[in-house]
């Protein structure tokens, strides 16, 4: 076997034990029983560990090494580079160690379940003082060239840090506070959904169903499941899964985070099918996987134009709810308020609840912020920039996953990948067009064919910021967004 057949082989396998690894993590979260943790947590431990011994194979480093002294075709030399990424940080990290966390992190997440529905963070806090430990120990073994913080960061979007992302919200915070206080006293009444009305699960499925395949997913590559919060996982080609949660008072919630969720499935399923199992046939970043979630969420879904289409769909479903037209629905689609719950904030302070999140794991890393205060910290910052008292834990610090992962870091790949969308959705509109008229038309698969060739089908053959400039011809850059929220809410708001 030659160097490259050899290469590709391990690194295969590599990805068929984190496909595994996904698959069962997906079952954990949403139809384990609750006593399989124990042997869930422990079996993932174990795939974890023989994995990593895998990849910090000598073998493996001597191939990598070979091979970045040849001429190389892109989406090869692309694997390669991942690679030695990947495994010069592997090499860092003891295979005790990385069974050890990932036991951890499969015992917090149960934790998190029970607290969050009981809405207690005292239930939670021993696992999470363990991750934060954990993950101090990790940032250890990594090193660090400037601050521990920024070790997280780039783990989830290569290249930023806190240099990078602390001008970059608070240019956001200048432009978006002001617009937010501006619709806060416009004076413009949101229509109420009536009090009375509940919407039945089942009928939410079903409608959530009809703008799922309108978008494009392939539910013979995929399928939708209940969790506690709403998720997506590409475990291998021609699988795809992602899940929601209803509230039977509020059908918005369920739709947008299905619209969010679809937009990340259909990213995986437009993959380089030529590439599956290896890093370049991988989606590129976090940030331009929430472009994609982000893009269908909201330029799409939060629209008038959407609401011509999916509104005969949504009377179908609840006949007895009012006889708004397509543009009221828009209105209260797109309310905006400063609330508790960030997958359910709105355009303009969903950043902000990125900036809580953002600076509280600052004070964790790079500060001395104790897991005990962080209740009274989020709280503190809630009031402070939204005006509102968080009135529990499950509508404060522990109404997201991510945490019970070990996952820091992992939140400001949200801001990026609304920036991302609205730069993606103006080059969009001076290729194929204005965009309303062809959400209108109801047929959405050029706007899908357009994002499978800029960028589904390149996988990580590029850097984000390299994906992003190609797709757009223009380097990332916030003023696509703010231009677009400053038009949107104007124009909504009457300002």
């Amino acid at each position: 076997m030659g160097d490259k057949e050899d290469f590709i082989s391990r690194v295969n396998d590599l990805y068929r034990f984190e496909a595994i690894q996904g698959h069962l993590g997906w079952d954990q979260e949403t139809i384990m029983p609750a006593k399989g943790a124990k042997s869930r947590g422990e079996i993932l431990a174990w795939l974890a560990a023989q994995r990593h011994n895998r990849l910090i194979d000598p073998e493996l480093g001597e191939l990598i090494s070979r091979l970045e002294n040849q001429n190389l075709e892109d989406y090869f030399a692309a694997n390669v580079r991942e690679m030695r990424r990947k495994y010069d940080e592997a090499v860092k990290l003891p295979v005790e160690f990385v069974s050890e966390f990932t036991k951890a992190r499969s015992e917090a997440l149960i934790a998190w379940q029970k607290a969050r529905s009981e809405s207690d963070f005292s239930l939670f806090s021993s696992h999470l003082e363990n991750m934060i430990s954990l993950t101090r120990k990790r940032i250890e073994y990594l090193g660090c060239e400037h601050t521990p913080y920024d070790v997280l960061l780039d783990e989830y979007e290569v290249g930023m840090t806190v240099e990078d992302y602390d001008p970059l919200f608070a240019g956001l915070k200048a432009r978006l506070v002001p617009l937010l206080n501006k619709i806060m006293n416009s004076g413009v009444e949101i229509p109420r959904l009536p009090e009375h009305m509940t919407f039945p699960a089942d009928a939410q499925e079903l409608f959530c169903n009809k703008v799922s395949i309108a978008m494009g997913f392939d539910f013979e590559a995929g399928r939708m499941d209940r969790s506690t919060h709403p998720f997506c996982a590409g475990l291998w080609p021609d699988d795809t899964r992602f899940t929601t949660r209803f509230d039977e008072k509020d059908p918005f919630s369920c739709l947008y985070a299905v619209m969010h969720e679809s937009g990340h499935g259909l990213y995986e399923q437009g993959l380089p099918r030529d590439h599956s199992y290896s890093p370049v046939g991988m989606a590129v970043s976090l940030g331009v996987h929430e472009s994609q979630s982000r893009f269908w969420e909201n330029q799409i879904g939060r629209t008038a134009a959407f609401w011509k289409i999916a509104m005969p769909w949504f009377k179908e479903q609840f006949p007895d709810c009012p006889d708004w037209d397509n543009e009221t629905l828009d209105l209260i689609a797109n309310e905006v308020k400063p609330d508790f719950i960030r997958v359910e904030a709105d355009e303009i302070t969903y950043n902000l609840h990125i900036m809580v999140r953002y600076e509280i794991e600052k004070m964790i890393f790079n500060g001395s912020l104790e897991v005990k205060d962080i209740p009274k910290t989020w709280n503190r910052m809630m009031n402070e920039w939204f005006g509102i008292e968080v009135p529990n834990d499950s509508l404060g610090c522990l109404q997201d996953i991510h945490w019970s992962m070990g996952a820091f870091g992992y939140f400001p790949t949200y801001t990026l990948g609304n920036l991302y969308a609205a730069q993606l959705l103006q080059t969009m509109s001076v290729e194929l067009g204005d965009i309303d008229d062809i959400i209108s038309s109801g047929d959405w698969s050029g706007m899908l064919d357009w994002l499978r060739e800029k960028i589904h089908d390149k996988g990580s053959v590029m850097t984000p910021a390299e994906l992003i400039e190609s797709a757009t011809g223009s380097k990332p850059s916030p003023e696509p967004f703010l231009n677009y929220v400053e038009t949107k809410y104007s124009k909504l708001y009457n300002l």
